[in-house]
């Protein structure tokens, strides 16, 4: 799977560009990435679809569609220990689609806070060509 690399960034994220050129990956980067902070941040992403984002009202496979529960809880909820295994189980269900659509054999979420007023998470992603590990923080 071909997809145009993207980079977290701390206003979001951003398009990578080297002498001029957009860098595309065969890897699963951007997919994770948009997996869990694309989307509307406010769609807590589940139930209500009020706040969903617009562009999913012309996705036609839910597998498709952004709802990034991980997104809402990091903005949401107070950064305090005990609300890492919540933000765990959001990111598991957010990458689920990896598991359903065959693109991963196992996904491990974990989430820390390695500084003040900072949380980090960690993903490890087993695939048939091997395992892909990216940290968000």
């Amino acid at each position: 799977m071909t997809d145009v690399l993207l980079r977290q960034t701390d206003d979001g994220g951003d398009l990578v560009c080297e002498n001029g050129l957009v860098l595309l990956t065969e890897g699963l980067e951007t997919a994770v990435y948009l997996s869990l902070f694309g989307g509307n941040e406010d769609d807590p992403g589940q139930g209500d679809l009020t706040h969903q984002f617009w562009g999913n009202l012309l996705e036609t496979d839910p597998a498709r569609a952004y709802r990034s529960e991980t997104q809402y809880l990091l903005k949401s909820l107070p950064l305090i220990p005990a609300n890492l295994r919540r933000v765990e189980q959001a990111a598991q269900r957010d990458l689920q689609w990896l598991l359903d659509t065959g693109n991963a054999t196992s996904i491990e979420v974990t989430a820390s806070i390695p500084a003040l007023n900072r949380m980090q998470i960690d993903v490890a992603i087993e695939t048939a060509s091997g395992t892909t590990r990216l940290t968000f923080g």
